[in-house]
Formats: structure tokens, C-alpha cells, sequence
């Protein structure tokens, strides 16, 4: 059997639940669980935990919840720990006084294919991009975000039907078993490391914002579509809506070629039998999900039962 490590875990959201759950169900043992502090949310304003926390409670997991990582008290709870490693994923940026802490260092796992993808929003910006392949990656952490020694990669085929949501299901499952077998390996002695290559070539993948989750009609049925199911489900894009009275805003969740291909103006509308088109920098595509102003994420068929986009009404 492998040797046993101490281990403290570090991550937030859903996504790291996978990880965190395989190490708990292992022959390791994982001493604590740093995510972050609580946040209130919602109309409400209550306090929301995160999905980590939620996990580390129900299964009696000691948590932190530093607000400074620098802070010397968080510290010597972390040295208190006694962790023979520290495993992150979906965390943020570590100083260098909690990374070099354990004696087998500290690794994260990320949702690209290191180099390519280094950043915050790795798999919307595959998806966005139009690639046909991403993955993951194990890679020690270092001074910089995303560019220490790389420990192990899996590729992921992307298909023409994935989202946002769907490859980042696959490729948290797929991390999860990553993270286990690079535990396993440096628990053995016989994990390898590879340095990062150098390429002028390299993509990013930016912080998501108002500007970059827009969209513009003027661009190709491709380009667009990407973009879409890049953003789905969240945070979904976006793009203004014209009804000839008020500018409103409006979330398009998915497109596809209309049939029989017609050219409309780009952002021009054109709604016909339960559907509704609209004009590109070529064909028009056939939007399928939206969400309208006040209402909730729908079918165009369920919106059109009660909804009638006036004449000459656009997006843009």
C-alpha cells in the first residue's frame, strides 16, 4: 500500500468537491481544509458557505477560512497541521510562506493543458476558442500563477455539443482521479517533473467580464456559437435587445445553424412558426435557450407562448 500522507486541501467551489472527496476516501488523510470565507448572497444576504466547507463539515474535516494568507496566527494553525503536502484546486494565489511550508510541497490542479490556458477561466476559454481538445494538469505551485514544474497531464476530447457546464463535469471527474494518483507518486517517490515550455504562442485564459462575455452579431455563426456554449451555463453571454421602446438586456444560452440557411442583417430578428432567428456576419443562427429581462432561462418555444418580439426588434 502506498504511504500515507497528511495532507491539507485548498479550493472553493464545486469543482474541487471531486478532489477533495477521492484524498478523503484514500489511505490518506487529510488533516484540513482551507477554502474561503463565507459570503452573503442572494436577496436574503445570508451567509453562503462554499461547496468545499459544505463537503469538510459533513465529514468532520477541520476548516480555515483566512481572509490573509500572510496572516502569522493562520500561519501557525497551518504548521500546527503538521501536513506532509499541500493539495490545491480552485483556490487562489499562495504566497510563498504557505507553499514551501510542507516538506513535499505544494501542487494544484488546473483545467488546461499547461502552457496553453494559464489563468482564471480555463475552460470557458477553451470552449470560446474553438478547441478540439483540453484537459488537466498537475504541476507544482511557484512564485508565478500557473507556470511551476508540471507533474502530470490528461488530455479531454471537446465536442461540437459540449458546454461550459458539460466539460467542466468531465474534467472535474478526470481531476479527480489525477490528483489521487499524483498523491500516490509523490507519496512513492516516483513522481517526475517536467518544466514548463516557453512559446510566444501561448493563449490565456482572462478573467470573464462584461466585455468579454458580450456578444457581437457582427461575427461569424462559429465564432458566435462558441462563444455561447463557452459562457453556458454560466455566466452565460449576453447582448442588448432593442424591442423599438427600451434597450434591454438579454442572455443567450444556445444558438445552432438555422435550417434552411437564410441571411438576415446581423442582430436583425426574424421570428417564424415557434422560432426565432437571427442574422450574423453570415447565416442566421436559431436561438433555442435565452433568458428575456425579469423572466427566467427558457425554450424559445416556451417564451414565444406568451411573449411577441415586436417588428423591427434587433439585438446588438
Amino acid at each position: 500500500m502506498t504511504k500515507s500522507l497528511r495532507i491539507v486541501f485548498m479550493g472553493t467551489p464545486g469543482f474541487a468537491v471531486a478532489s477533495l472527496d477521492i484524498l478523503h476516501q484514500s489511505n490518506h488523510h487529510v488533516v484540513g481544509v482551507i477554502t474561503a470565507a463565507d459570503k452573503p448572497a442572494g436577496r436574503g444576504r445570508k451567509l453562503q458557505t462554499s461547496a468545499v466547507k459544505k463537503y469538510a463539515l459533513e465529514n468532520n474535516i477541520g476548516v480555515l477560512q483566512p481572509t490573509n494568507l500572510k496572516d502569522d496566527s493562520f500561519n501557525k494553525e497551518l504548521q500546527e497541521l503538521e501536513a506532509d503536502l499541500f493539495v490545491v484546486v480552485a483556490f487562489r494565489m499562495l504566497p510563498e510562506v504557505v507553499w514551501k511550508l510542507p516538506k513535499f510541497g505544494t501542487f494544484n490542479l488546473h483545467a488546461s493543458l499547461l502552457p496553453q490556458y494559464r489563468g482564471a477561466a480555463p475552460i470557458n476559454w477553451a470552449l470560446i476558442n474553438g478547441e478540439t481538445e483540453t484537459g488537466i494538469t498537475t504541476f507544482f505551485i511557484d512564485e508565478k500563477i500557473d507556470t511551476g514544474a508540471i507533474i502530470y497531464q490528461e488530455k479531454t476530447m471537446i465536442s461540437s455539443e459540449d458546454t461550459a457546464g458539460s466539460l467542466h463535469d468531465k474534467l472535474m471527474l478526470q481531476g479527480g482521479a489525477l490528483i489521487l494518483k499524483t498523491v500516490n507518486d509523490i507519496a512513492a517517490g516516483i513522481a517526475q517533473t517536467t518544466i514548463q515550455p516557453t512559446s510566444k504562442n501561448l493563449k490565456t485564459a482572462y478573467k470573464l467580464n462584461q466585455d468579454n462575455t458580450k456578444i457581437s452579431w457582427d461575427a461569424s455563426p462559429s465564432v458566435i456559437t462558441d462563444l455561447i456554449r463557452g459562457l453556458n451555463p454560466y455566466p452565460g453571454s449576453w447582448c442588448q435587445y432593442d424591442n423599438q421602446k427600451t434597450i434591454q438586456r438579454v442572455k443567450i444560452y444556445k444558438v445552432k445553424p438555422s435550417e434552411p440557411k437564410i441571411a438576415l442583417s446581423p442582430g436583425h430578428l426574424f421570428i417564424k412558426d415557434k422560432h426565432i432567428l437571427v442574422g450574423t456576419q453570415e447565416n442566421a443562427l436559431e436561438i433555442e435557450e435565452l433568458q428575456m429581462p425579469g423572466k427566467r432561462k427558457m425554450t424559445a418555444k416556451e417564451l414565444l407562448n406568451g411573449y411577441n418580439f415586436p417588428e423591427n426588434s434587433k439585438l446588438f
